[in-house]
């Protein structure tokens, strides 16, 4: 599959696209991470990820309906597309056949 190589951070924000389900825009996208890992990041680092993903045909935006909170612009929201849905299958697929070739040892050293 050309173009599945997704570094760490891709694939956080990818899963997290996925786990929002079409509700997914920058800040909610931040802020989800922040609840389910614990992990802050910057609004601006989701949106050049956001784009990245896009880009590779990952995700797709959209603009969602206007809000009077906003002055009555829309949100651009994003959802997963059947490629990141794969792209994600296949690294789970690959993580968890590394984990069953991890030998059983400690890691108690030193």
């Amino acid at each position: 599959m050309k173009g599945t190589h997704l570094g760490e951070f891709e694939e956080l924000v990818l899963l997290i696209v996925g786990i929002l389900d079409g509700t997914a825009y920058g800040v909610n996208v931040m802020d989800e991470i922040d609840k389910q890992i614990n992990r802050k990041v910057s609004v601006s680092s989701i949106h050049t990820t956001l784009s990245r993903l896009e880009k590779k045909g990952f995700i797709e935006s959209y603009n969602g309906p206007a809000s009077p909170v906003r002055g009555g612009r829309s949100k651009r929201l994003y959802r997963i597309r059947s490629e990141g849905q794969k792209a994600l299958e296949l690294i789970r697929q690959q993580r968890e056949q590394l984990w069953r070739l991890l030998p059983k040892i400690s890691f108690q050293y030193g």
